[in-house]
C-alpha cells in the first residue's frame, strides 16, 4: 500500500502529538491503534489510504474542546488545515471531514461513506482487557470526586449501554475481528462477580501509577 510520506510526515509531526494530552483512555497509544487497524481494514477495499491515514489521525482531535462534540470538533479543524490542501481535493478534504465525524459509537446514523465505515469499526478496538482499561481510566480522569462504588457503577453502567445486548454500539466492516470479541464482552458482562472483579484490579492498578 503506498503512500504519501511528505502528508505521513505532517499528520505524525503536527497532528499525533496533540494527543500526549488528552485523557489516558484517549492518548498516542488509542490514536496509534485505529490507524494500523484503519490501514488494514482499508485492503479490503478501494479506498485512498492517504485519507484513510489522515482521518484515522485526526478522529479524536476534537477532544480539546471536550468530549460531548468532539467528533464534529475534529471534523471541523481537518476541514480547516489548510496544509492538507497540498495533498487532497476540496471533495476529499470534505468527505474525510464527513468521515471523522460519522465515526463516534453513539452517533444514530449510518457512516456515510466507506471511509465513515473504516474509521468507526477501527475506533472500536473491541478488545475486552483495553476496553474495560479504557472505561476505567475515563472514570478516574473525568470523574475523580467518585468514591469507588460510584466508579464501579459507572463503569458497569456504561459498558452495558454500549456494549451490551441492544447496545447502541454498532459493527460496519465484516472483516473485522469485533463482532467475535464482542460476544466475550457481552459474556462477562452477564456475570457480575467477574465483572466487579476484572472493575477491581483495574481501578487498584490505574490508582497505582498515578
Amino acid at each position: 500500500m503506498k503512500m504519501n510520506q511528505e502528508c505521513i510526515d505532517y499528520v505524525g509531526s503536527e497532528i499525533l502529538p496533540r494527543y500526549a494530552s488528552f485523557d489516558k483512555a484517549h492518548q498516542n497509544d488509542h490514536v496509534d491503534r485505529v490507524i494500523q487497524e484503519s490501514l488494514r481494514l482499508a485492503q479490503y477495499y478501494e479506498v485512498n489510504p492517504d485519507m484513510v491515514y489522515v482521518i484515522a489521525a485526526y478522529h479524536d482531535v476534537g477532544l480539546v474542546e471536550g468530549r460531548e462534540r468532539h467528533h464534529l470538533v475534529s471534523g471541523s479543524l481537518l476541514q480547516a488545515d489548510q496544509k492538507l490542501r497540498n495533498w487532497f481535493s476540496e471533495e476529499e478534504i470534505q468527505l474525510m471531514k464527513e468521515a471523522v465525524e460519522d465515526h463516534r459509537a453513539s452517533n444514530k446514523h449510518e457512516p456515510r461513506s466507506i471511509y465513515g465505515k473504516i474509521v468507526s469499526e477501527a475506533d472500536r478496538v473491541i478488545d475486552a482487557e483495553t476496553t474495560f482499561r479504557r472505561t476505567v481510566q475515563y472514570g478516574l480522569s473525568h470523574y475523580p470526586e467518585m468514591i469507588p462504588e460510584e466508579h464501579y457503577l459507572r463503569f458497569r453502567d456504561h459498558l452495558i449501554t454500549k456494549y451490551g445486548e441492544g447496545g447502541y454500539l454498532k459493527l460496519w466492516i465484516p472483516q473485522s475481528d469485533n463482532a467475535e470479541r464482542l460476544q466475550e464482552i457481552r459474556g462477562i458482562l452477564k456475570n457480575e462477580v467477574q465483572l466487579r472483579n476484572i472493575f477491581m484490579k483495574l481501578f487498584a492498578a490505574e490508582n497505582a501509577v498515578k
